[in-house]
């Protein structure tokens, strides 16, 4: 269960890099507008410290955390794909492909 905190936290840091970094520089490569990555961005980074989080430092009890990002990955999968749909006549084919 450790290890699932962990590669939680490698693959919101992941995701919260491309988001803010790589897809604000080139939002016209992708169509999703920069107001609407940064806070993806932010949120994934929240994740991804919750998660490296509870992977260092937590010691009992891990099924309740690992429960809580679960369910905040999917609110998070949700809202992705409410704006996906909200914006999608912007986005790009590239874009449309790194969020599916």
């Amino acid at each position: 269960m450790k290890k699932l905190f962990l590669i939680d936290g490698l693959g919101a840091l992941l995701s919260a890099f491309l988001l803010g970094v790589i897809l604000v520089r080139w939002e016209p490569v992708f169509g999703m507008p920069a107001k609407v990555l940064y806070p993806l961005a932010a949120i994934a980074g929240v994740f991804a410290i919750y998660s490296l989080s509870c992977h260092f430092f937590l010691t009992q009890n891990r099924g309740r955390f690992l429960k809580g990002i679960a369910v905040a990955n999917l609110l998070y999968c949700c809202l992705t794909l409410t704006l996906v749909v909200y914006f999608y006549s912007q986005l790009t084919v590239l874009g449309g492909a790194y969020f599916s």
